[in-house]
């Protein structure tokens, strides 16, 4: 077996590793509603997240082809793999950091974080330049635009609906209430599931697919092999039954004090976002902003003091560095992994 054989399967390797870690991060997203207002019990609702990114995987090719080629441009050969793997640790170590402190920051913008940042480190080493290798408008067209846009949207989109949801069932009983939405939740979380799994482990499959091409396997960054979708989709919900219990507990119960009606809210208005990108655009925007802002939206109808607003201010502050942070981090992985080559 060849040296570029072997690091594609390293690559590879490494891409499942994160697709893992993905899972018990991020899901949360899916399920921290429900498990709150107690509408599911928690191994049912990991349960049933891990079956909805299984089959969400099957639906988001046209992310995992953003992904794959609209991102960054890297020379085939080990060159090439050296740097998906650099960037793919990058990603790793970020996500374990900020899930040992249970913030639920976007897996997707530290592994996009850590190969622009590995492939930025590349360019600079073997050609002294590295803006011919990162595509700046697809991450502006498709990275910065939704980070910024998806966010308001889900908060403002949370808010109506919620405002909605009182005017709607403002005459009834509260105990009715709560018992009927906690029912709607199971919708509602698998819905969330589902867009989780079109989002997230869509971009495992573009990383997997992009190691491939990058390692002579393939003739383009388009075509993804069955096999891919099926690994993918595995370690993503084998990662979501492993649960992230910290980030759990920070989306569920540490923003706002979540109810049935809220967390129906929440998740519905999410999951509507997700569809919208990937069907619509092929953005792969993050799950874990959409969630948490649509959350924040809701729970501001209830007044300034329902949100608490330092622990936002700590998540939105987590968002804003993660980019930059695991693209330092993989360019430092590279410096190193260069001499593999």
């Amino acid at each position: 077996m060849d040296t570029v054989t072997i690091a594609v399967f390293l690559c590879i390797a490494a891409a499942l590793l994160f697709g893992y870690t993905n899972g018990f991060h991020d899901s949360a997203n899916a399920i921290a509603t429900s498990i709150s207002t107690r509408a599911l019990r928690p191994r049912v609702a990991l349960g049933m997240a891990a079956i909805g990114n299984f089959i969400g995987a099957h639906l988001g090719a046209k992310v995992a082809k953003t992904v794959a080629e609209g991102l960054v441009v890297l020379p085939t050969g080990i060159e090439g793999l050296l740097i998906v793997m650099a960037g793919l640790l990058g990603a790793i170590a970020w996500n374990f950091t900020t899930w040992y402190f249970g913030l639920p920051t976007s897996s997707s913008h530290s592994l996009f974080g850590g190969i622009v940042g590995a492939t930025m480190a590349g360019g600079l080493i073997i050609t002294g330049n590295a803006n011919d290798w990162v595509l700046w408008h697809g991450i502006v067209d498709k990275i910065v635009l939704p980070t910024i846009i998806s966010p308001v949207v889900g908060f403002v989109l949370g808010f109506l609906v919620m405002i909605a949801v009182y005017w709607l069932f403002r005459r009834g009983r509260p105990d009715k209430l709560n018992r009927g939405f906690r029912h709607a939740q199971t919708v509602s979380a698998a819905a969330m599931a589902l867009g989780h799994g079109m989002q997230d482990a869509a971009k495992i499959i573009g990383v997997i697919v992009l190691a491939l091409y990058v390692g002579g396997m393939q003739d383009n960054a388009e075509h993804i092999p069955q096999w891919v979708y099926w690994v993918a989709a595995a370690v993503m919900a084998a990662g979501t039954y492993a649960g992230g219990w910290r980030i759990i507990k920070t989306l569920g119960r540490r923003i706002i004090d979540l109810g049935p009606p809220q967390g129906f809210a929440a998740e519905t208005v999410a999951s509507a976002v997700l569809y919208a990108n990937t069907w619509l655009l092929g953005a792969p925007i993050s799950t874990t902003h959409t969630i948490t802002s649509a959350i924040m939206g809701v729970g501001s109808t209830g007044g300034r003091r329902a949100v608490r607003w330092g622990v936002a201010r700590s998540i939105v502050i987590a968002w804003i560095i993660t980019f930059p942070i695991a693209a330092l981090v993989g360019a430092l992985f590279y410096l190193p992994i260069q001499f593999l080559g």
